[in-house]
Formats: structure tokens, sequence, C-alpha cells
């Protein structure tokens, strides 16, 4: 694993265009960084982040059929009651899960660290599906990088591939809060997916949804909803006055409801208590558990809101000092211990690797990196490549 600076291409303003992105003179694309990229081999995307996040994958699916049974589970995590069948008869249902984004702590040695899952409203796809790919074929052109590389980068396929199983009947509805620029275009890119897979579809916002008499969502022409892809957190749903109304809804959601489990940091302790030592886990646990007493007194930690977003109020402790707090608005909230595996430091940037699951099986990273201990909105997008 390197970060190898490179020549930028020189029609940058144009692409952000091409893009939708915004574009500064002298600064370039806004949360885009093409003057460095990194550089793996195969067999560190293959053994060391591959096979681990589907490994990984598969005993949070564990943890989904433990906690769906377990009613401690479900109050720890803040899910609601009237919500707790509903979740329960999503999984064992086998509601189909379109992708996710596991973050991960890698350095190209040593076995890659699970910081968190993004398993329900994960940003950054276009950029790592289409962006990085398009960058890759153009520096080849260019001359700017090796014309022998390749990228871990079978997203957008895998997506098109995928959506017509999930055997939606007419019309696929895609919502967001539109005031959310990265949520806009994130869902924007997958309906355009959903389109080159041959689907109908509209777009919407969350707003836009209405409830009819029989309890059946409706859209902006009273149609009722009957798929909705959202890129809107079931915590927020569940906390908000029509979020009653969904269990009795019959609408087909993407990403389904049992995917609340694993979006909720409180997953962290949850593996951690079920694959205590396991190579790609950290030490985790509830903050109001008493094994953290005893974790948080050996002085070195990370605590993070169970149900944040983009690096908001987390504090990282090393040897009882704290030497990273974040602000934010989850400053009440349940939180949860984590071990302190810091991120990589190359040339003063800290990476953040993450893995795009779809459909379960990892198709793809990306790599955001941020001057920052923790990866916040001031981070940038940095593309790979593969050599050897």
């Amino acid at each position: 694993m390197q970060r190898i600076p490179v020549t930028e291409r020189p029609n940058l303003s144009a692409l952000a265009v091409e893009h939708e992105f915004e574009y500064t003179p002298g600064e370039g694309i806004s949360g885009w960084d093409e003057s460095a990229y990194y550089q793996f081999s195969q067999d560190q995307i293959e053994n060391d982040i591959v096979k681990p996040a589907e490994e990984l994958e598969e005993l949070c699916f564990q943890v989904v059929e433990r906690a769906i049974g377990n009613e401690e589970v479900l109050v720890r995590l803040g899910i609601p009651e009237y919500f707790w069948l509903y979740i329960a008869d999503s999984w064992r249902n086998g509601d189909k899960n379109l992708c996710g984004r596991m973050d991960l702590s890698y350095n190209g040695q040593g076995p890659a660290k699970l910081l968190e899952y993004n398993a329900d409203t994960p940003t950054t796809l276009y950029e790592s599906a289409i962006m990085q790919w398009q960058w890759l074929e153009q520096a080849v052109d260019l001359e700017f990088i090796p014309d022998n590389v390749d990228q871990l980068n079978e997203i957008h396929e895998r997506i098109v591939d995928i959506l017509p199983l999930f055997n939606i009947d007419g019309v696929a509805h895609f919502a967001c809060n539109h005031d959310f620029e990265d949520d806009k275009g994130t869902l924007g890119y997958l309906e355009e997916c959903a389109k080159e897979a041959g689907l109908k579809t509209r777009a919407l916002t969350m707003a836009d949804i209405g409830i009819n008499e029989q309890g059946r969502f409706t859209d902006l022409d009273d149609q009722i909803i009957t798929t909705l892809a959202k890129l809107y957190p079931w915590e927020w749903i569940m906390a908000e006055e029509f979020g009653k109304y969904v269990p009795e809804s019959d609408v087909q959601f993407i990403e389904p409801p049992w995917k609340a489990i694993l979006s909720n940091k409180g997953l962290l302790p949850l593996l951690w208590g079920m694959f205590e030592n396991h190579p790609n886990l950290l030490p985790a646990f509830f903050e109001d558990d008493p094994a953290a007493v005893d974790f948080a007194n050996a002085g070195t930690f990370v605590r993070k809101p169970m149900l944040s977003r983009q690096g908001a109020n987390i504090q990282i402790v090393k040897e009882g000092q704290t030497i990273f707090q974040s602000d934010g608005p989850y400053g009440d909230s349940a939180c949860i211990l984590q071990g302190l595996q810091p991120l990589p430091n190359f040339m003063d940037r800290h990476p953040l690797l993450g893995c795009w699951l779809v459909a379960s099986k990892a198709v793809g990273i990306c790599i955001r990196e941020d001057k920052s201990l923790v990866t916040g909105t001031t981070a940038n997008f940095v593309p790979h490549v593969i050599l050897g």
C-alpha cells in the first residue's frame, strides 16, 4: 500500500460540470483529490480486504439472527418496540439487501480492522463506482499512471445485475432529504442504475410521501408506493410520526428494515461479544456495560455515539489523554467504546478505506482521507489502483 503523487487531469473544471460537482479554481473538485492515488497489490486487496469484508458480513448476519429474538439487544440499540416484529419478519422473510460500506482501518500490513458499517445510508457511491474508474481510464490514456493497473470496482455492474432480482412490480420510488447533497447525489446514481436495469422509477423527497386512508404510502400524484429505495436512516423513520405506519405499509424497502440493526454502531459491541478476538474486530462495549469501565480505565479508547454521521461527536483517548474531540449534534446520544486503531499516516493524511458490498459481495473500495484523525466533512475522495 502506497500513496503516490500524480499529475491531475487538465480538464478538471469540465469534469466537475460533467459529474455535477462544485469546482473552485486553484482548489479543484469539491471533496475529490486526484493529486495522488493509493496503490495496492492484488494480494492485499483479495486477502486483506475482500475476504475479510465478506466474512464480516456473514458475522453481521449472525448478529441480526440473534438480535431479532432478543428484546434486551433491541432495547440497547434504541429500536422502538413497535418495530421489533417488523424487523424480525423482514429478516425471516429474506428481504433482499442492496449495498453497504464497511469502513476499515488498514495500513497495508496486518489485518484490516472494522471501524463501523454504513449498512443503511452509505454515500460516496457515485465517486466510487464512476468517478474513480473514469480517472483510471483517463490517467492511463494520459500516461500519468502505468497501463497495467486495475481497480477493485465492479460496483456499477453488480448493482445493475442485482436490482432486477428484487422483483419490483410497477414503479420504484427513490426518496431522500434533498437538503443533503451527498444523499441526493448517491440516490440519483442508484436511480440511474435502476433505469439501466430496466426498471420504471420516480424520484421524490421524503417530505413528499403521503399516507392515504388505507394507510398506504403515496407520492405527489397519489400513486401508491410499493417499492421505496430510500437514503434516509431507519432510526429517523422510527422517530418520526409517519414511522408508525411503516410496519403495515406493505412497502418493499431498499435497504430492508433488518439493516437497522447493522447501521447502528451498537453493532460493534455485539460483534465483539459474539466473536471476541476475531482478527478484523476491535474490542467494543456499550458505554453502560460494566466491562466498559475496566476498558476505559486502561486509558486508550474511542468513544462514539451509536447513531451519528460524518465523524461527529467522536472522542479519542490515548493513555488517559483526549487527543481528539469532534463537535456535533449527538452529544446526548448513547455511546459505545471501541479500541483505538489509528488510521495510517501518509504524507500527513489519514486514509479511511471503505469496502463496498453489493448483495453481500465485496465489489469495490473507496478511500477518503482527512488531515484529521477522524474522517469528517472535510475529507477528500482519493482514487486507487491495483498493481501486481
